[in-house]
C-alpha cells in the first residue's frame, strides 16, 4: 500500500491586482468601521487573510512525504526548472510552475492508496482542487469523500475526534507529543508571505519539508496509540 503525507504553502497575489469589485467585497466590513485605527487594522487583516483563499492566492509549495520510501518530494514555484537534494539526500526539491506542481501532485495522487494531512479537508484539499480548476486542471481523485474511511486521514479531525474536543495547531500537538516542531526552526506559516516577497522560496520549501515530516511523526502517534 502506498501512503503519502502532503502539505501546501500558499501566498496571496498582490491585492491591487484583484478586480475592484473583489477588493470591495473583501473590504466591505472594514469600510463600515468609523474608527480610523480599527478600520486600518481590519483592512490589514482582510488583506492578510487573502493568502488562505484559492481565488486570491496561489500554491507556491507542495510537499509530499512517501511513507514507504521514507523520502520527501517538495515542489516549489520557480520560473525555471531546477532540482536539488537535501544534505542527507532524503528530500528532493524541484522548481516548477504552479501548474506543473499541481499536475505532478494529481499524477502522484492517482497512484496513492492513503493520504495523510493536518487540516487537509478544511484547507489543503479545497485549495488544491479550486486552484487546479482555475488553471484548467482536473483533479485525478476526490479527497473530500467519506471522512470516516481510511482513504484520507486528516489528523486534525482524528485528534479532535471529529470536532468533539478543542483544535490546536500542528506546533502545539508536536510539543505535546514530543515531536520536533517545524516552527522551532524560526519559520512558521505566518512568515511565508514575507519570505516569498523577499525571494526566499527555497527557505519556504525547506520549511514545508519539515512540516510534512512532523505531520508524519504525528501520524505514527495516531496510528500506534489512537487508531482503534
Amino acid at each position: 500500500m502506498r501512503r503519502i503525507v502532503f502539505d501546501i504553502e500558499t501566498c496571496s497575489v498582490p491585492f491591487e491586482t484583484l478586480a475592484p469589485t473583489q477588493q470591495e467585497y473583501l473590504l466591505k466590513y472594514a469600510e463600515k468601521e468609523t474608527n480610523s485605527i480599527k478600520k486600518q487594522q481590519m483592512i490589514d487583516e482582510a488583506i492578510r487573510y487573502t493568502s488562505l483563499y484559492p481565488f486570491t492566492a496561489k500554491c507556491i509549495v507542495i510537499g509530499i512525504y512517501d511513507i514507504e520510501k521514507e523520502k520527501s518530494y517538495v515542489y516549489y514555484e520557480s520560473e525555471n526548472f531546477e532540482e536539488w537534494k537535501s544534505e542527507d539526500e532524503k528530500v528532493l526539491y524541484k522548481g516548477l510552475s504552479e501548474k506543473e506542481m499541481l499536475e505532478s501532485f494529481w499524477r502522484i495522487a492517482n497512484k496513492v492508496d492513503q493520504f495523510v494531512t493536518f487540516n487537509g479537508r478544511n484547507f489543503d484539499v479545497p485549495f488544491l482542487m479550486l486552484r487546479s480548476a482555475m488553471l484548467k486542471i482536473k483533479p485525478s481523485i476526490n479527497l473530500l469523500g467519506n471522512r470516516y474511511n481510511d482513504k484520507h486521514i486528516d489528523l486534525l479531525e482524528q485528534l479532535t475526534f471529529f470536532g468533539i474536543s478543542r483544535k490546536f495547531n500542528l506546533d502545539f500537538y508536536c510539543h505535546a507529543f514530543g515531536i520536533e516542531s517545524p516552527k522551532s526552526k524560526d519559520i512558521s506559516g505566518m512568515e511565508v508571505k514575507t519570505l516569498y516577497e523577499a525571494g526566499r522560496i527555497k527557505d519556504i520549501a525547506v520549511y514545508c519539508s519539515k512540516d510534512i515530516y512532523a505531520t508524519y511523526q504525528l501520524y505514527k502517534i495516531w496510528e500506534n496509540y489512537l487508531k482503534i
